[in-house]
């Protein structure tokens, strides 16, 4: 056992220092990182159904330098994204001590921290503002932010919804709405395994042992949306103002390099959906596109000596500048807003260092304040909340390998919920 636990240690300090950006979802403009608290709401102050709470849910990334330590500290504390044993609470903390310098340098780098949480609120305030036109019934709509690893963390988010006017006796409907298009339970299925948690400590059983108290809030989950038209659109546009930027004569034979976060195939082969998810996702864009180029999806952010789903975006692009192909656009395919993982990978390591600053190596713009995207989803939110559903099918499914019984009784409770959202929201 102690060789065991020894060896286990030893394989997750030679990951951690192998690469400083595992997972680590964020944007790099220090303004406008502020908070945006969602005024008090009073139920029923519209229609009948609304308010609705819209709370997007992603990894999250530190605004600043300072907050890089606690963020790593949260990633490496989470058994679902990065699972270390029964060493989880000796090495999490050790790891994210080791990495914290390297990584605050990155955020140096593209500007002293994450945008993320600037685009998420911003994206987030926007579409409630299309919301409320396009579906006055459960309006007003009001925008939340949940970040799994850097504020406003799942817990505050909760807290300032239940003194927002929801919850605590008086009911009110929410949407956890994924920031993640494309499902994998190391992501979204750790900000829902989060939320469920919190729910249960801030709502949850009474002195009845009644896991839904009357009067508290009713949750439904926007869990995947992969091919969704509009995100198709948004991820087309960009594309072509990318290509328009080469020689016509050249343009049709650039390569498009689609780039998503890789993920060990130990949790690929215990069932995880992701990798065909995103492949939906690409496959769509060029149906979009006509098939117009050549392309290929790729896997980026590996670390550590275990196998991983590949080929490396890395490898990828090293190695078509060797063959000559220098005409590549990078896609982020798997993010809706810029972070490390463009700013800083693609941007910095991929683009100028694999590629050797080759002026035909360059990158698609991220969906950011793109006005398809928002539009879209707008789209998304309102056909959820005429559906009625609680969750889509696909997430009463658990992964062919699951043995996380927290995993588990979340899927439970979310597809519970169905018997109260088609009908009021106050119970």
């Amino acid at each position: 056992m102690a060789n065991r636990a020894t060896s286990a240690a030893a394989r997750a300090l030679q990951l951690a220092a192998s690469r400083p950006n595992l997972f680590c979802s964020r944007q790099g403009l220090r303004k406008a990182c502020m908070a945006t608290v969602a005024p008090p709401v009073t139920q029923n102050s519209m229609s009948k159904r609304g308010p609705t709470a819209m709370v997007f849910m992603n990894m999250g990334g530190p605004s600043t330098t300072d907050e890089v330590g606690d963020f790593l500290s949260r990633l490496f504390s989470d058994g679902d994204l990065i699972p270390l044993g029964r060493l989880q609470n000796y090495l999490g903390p050790l790891i994210s001590r080791r990495r914290t310098p390297k990584i605050q340098k990155q955020y140096a780098d593209i500007g002293g921290g994450s945008p993320i949480r600037k685009w998420s609120e911003y994206q987030c305030e926007e579409m409630c503002k299309i919301l409320d036109q396009i579906s006055p019934e459960t309006a007003p709509h009001k925008p939340y932010v949940a970040f799994r690893y850097a504020n406003p963390l799942t817990e505050h988010m909760y807290e300032q919804m239940l003194k927002d006017g929801f919850g605590n006796g008086k009911g009110g409907r929410a949407v956890a709405f994924t920031q993640y298009p494309q499902y994998s339970c190391s992501t979204t299925g750790s900000s829902l395994n989060e939320l469920w948690k919190w729910r249960n400590r801030l709502e949850g059983k009474r002195a009845s042992g009644d896991m839904h108290p009357p009067g508290s809030i009713t949750w439904s989950v926007i869990d995947r949306w992969p091919t969704h038209s509009g995100l198709v659109e948004a991820f087309a546009q960009n594309i072509e103002a990318q290509l328009k930027t080469y020689p016509e004569d050249r343009r049709k034979d650039v390569v498009l390099l689609f780039s998503a976060h890789s993920l060990p195939m130990s949790v690929v082969n215990r069932g995880d959906p992701y990798p065909a998810e995103v492949a939906a996702t690409v496959y769509a864009v060029m149906s979009r596109l006509g098939f117009s180029n050549p392309y290929r999806l790729t896997w980026q952010s590996q670390v550590g000596p275990s196998a991983w789903l590949g080929a490396q975006t890395s490898d990828t692009v090293r190695e078509y500048v060797k063959r000559g192909h220098t005409d590549l656009v990078l896609v982020p395919i798997a993010f809706t807003s810029d972070h490390i993982e463009t700013l800083y990978e693609i941007d910095k390591e991929v683009m100028h260092e694999d590629a050797q600053g080759h002026p035909g190596v360059k990158r698609a713009e991220s969906l950011n304040g793109s006005k398809v995207f928002i539009q879209a989803l707008a789209d998304i939110a309102k056909a959820h909340l005429e559906s009625g559903q609680s969750c889509s099918k696909q997430m009463g499914l658990r992964c062919q390998g699951c043995t996380s019984e927290r995993c588990l009784e979340s899927k439970k409770f979310f597809a519970g919920e169905q018997a109260f959202t088609s009908g009021t929201v106050v119970r």
